[in-house]
């Protein structure tokens, strides 16, 4: 007798709908086909133990089970509570009727209990898009499941309970998440702009940052405080969204990075240690999972000490910075991870760090100073919009403005950005660009003079666009004026 159960494989961030298909005939092994991972492999083992633990019986006889399509390699142990309940139902141990409906995933322990599967966000939304009505997962993945509308989730604690379920089908209700309920959460961010003593122009800096989507650079000796605004950016970005809570959801529950209580609701801060891994930061591995680029979708990446990343690591971020998505080409498998984040550097000028500072003297040589700098890239340099210096602070100075102060200005340009391109202004097309970022004469001739000064690139000249179409709406104004543009031009003036 053959028995097909619907089961799901991870592909990025999405699902691929698995067959799994069990043959019970005459011998005595276990075969699994279908190009089958090492833990799919070892599920026999599991699935055997579990199904004694819970009081069936596994059969003694040659138990072939296939995993199809047969081209996908499967990986993980999510395939556990699928196979276990295909040989229950070759075996007649189980009604196959009951079955057709239902999407299975999960991992079983030796005595039976579910454990929590990463990607039931994802797998759920693969079962709607299918049609499928049915899914049941693991209790701790039930909520996260829920969220995709209109599938009917049921979370369970072990194998019994989905096999007592599966024969009285009015025994367990669904799990019901209603996204009618999402609002924009206010989360309170411990940093605050209040504790920062001075530093406005570089505060303005990242008000414009935060409004615009723009990525930046933080140029200054130790102890000015680089760091430390860098951790209140998220404190002043806009909340986020559902359909951006979805996505970044997604993304953690690939990951294995979600704690069981739904939807992420905050907006990602991601800051790697200077060792990190190319792989560590674009994702991949033997299995696709989402790197730190990815991990901070729909928040900030911060790289501190940037100089100090190795090359090959820093150049993974140009294609990110420019697509918004990363792909991941490997032998086994192609995925793609959305990449759509904040970039916040942040650097000394240079190896001693005192460089240009008003009260310490510099120790290095200028081919020191040279070579420190030039382990950034050109094309990376180019591709964050600005360029800050963050001179030592004044600390007679006390801040004037909180976050909250700051997020509403930054909330209420970003209303206007999305109202007019349906995007924020980083990443508007050039067509877009064109159309909402229109120069007055004085205007053209203050740019066209600046890209000369400064000898800036074309990409520059888009960018300080986007930056002065920032900086106005920042203001309420319709236009870009000189002085918009003016700002915009100092944030990209200064490079390192």
């Amino acid at each position: 007798m053959t028995v097909s159960v619907l089961s799901a494989a991870l592909a990025g961030i999405d699902a691929v709908l698995i067959t799994v298909e069990t043959r019970i005939c005459a011998g005595v092994s276990y075969f699994i086909v279908g190009l089958p991972g090492e833990a799919v492999k070892e599920s026999l083992f599991r699935v055997e133990s579990a199904i004694t633990s819970c009081g069936f019986d596994m059969p003694r006889q040659k138990i072939l089970i296939s995993l199809a399509p047969a081209g996908i390699r499967k990986e993980g142990a999510v395939f556990d509570l699928p196979i276990a309940l295909s040989v229950l139902a070759a075996s007649g141990q189980l009604n196959t009727e009951l079955m057709n409906d239902f999407l299975f995933t999960g991992e079983l322990s030796l005595t039976g209990k579910l454990r929590p599967a990463k990607g039931a966000l994802s797998v759920a939304v693969e079962a709607r898009k299918a049609g499928i009505k049915h899914l049941i997962v693991p209790k701790e993945n039930a909520n996260e499941a829920a969220m995709a509308s209109d599938l009917a989730v049921f979370g369970f604690d072990t194998l019994k309970e989905v096999v007592d379920f599966l024969h009285h089908p009015d025994s367990a209700k669904r799990v019901t998440v209603r996204q009618t309920e999402f609002r924009k959460a206010e989360v309170l961010y411990h940093a605050d702009f209040s504790e920062v003593h001075g530093q406005e122009k570089v505060k303005r800096a990242l008000e414009v940052m935060a409004a615009g989507g723009h990525n930046g650079l933080l140029i200054g000796p130790p102890g000015t405080g680089k760091t430390m605004l860098a951790t209140r950016l998220p404190g002043i970005l806009p909340p986020l969204g559902l359909q951006e809570s979805l996505e970044t959801t997604r993304i953690y529950s690939v990951a294995g990075q979600l704690d069981g209580t739904g939807l992420v609701t905050e907006r990602p801060f991601r800051a790697p240690h200077h060792t990190a891994s190319d792989i560590s930061l674009v994702g991949g591995g033997p299995v696709a999972l989402p790197g730190e680029i990815s991990l901070a979708h729909n928040g900030v990446l911060f790289m501190d000490e940037l100089p100090e990343f190795k090359r090959k690591v820093l150049e993974v971020l140009r294609q990110p910075l420019e697509e918004r998505q990363v792909t991941i080409s490997r032998a086994s498998y192609v995925a793609n991870f959305p990449a759509n984040f904040i970039l916040l550097a942040a650097m000394n000028p240079c190896p001693c760090g005192f460089h240009g500072h008003p009260n310490r003297k510099c120790s290095c040589t200028q081919q020191a100073i040279r070579l420190y700098r030039s382990k950034i890239s050109g094309p990376l340099l180019d591709r964050i919009d600005l360029h800050m210096a963050v001179p030592p602070p004044d600390l007679k100075l006390r801040a004037a403005e909180s976050s909250v102060m700051v997020r509403a200005r930054v909330i209420a340009a970003r209303d206007i950005q999305l109202a007019r391109a349906r995007v924020c202004n980083a990443q508007m097309s050039n067509e877009q660009l064109r159309t909402y970022c229109v120069l007055g004469k004085l205007e053209r001739e203050v740019l066209n003079q600046a890209m000369v000064q400064h000898k800036l690139s074309a990409r520059s000249y888009e960018r300080i666009l986007k930056m002065a179409r920032t900086v106005a709406d920042l203001a309420g104004s319709q236009q870009i004026s000189l002085v918009h543009l003016a700002e915009a031009i100092g944030f990209r003036a200064f490079s390192c």
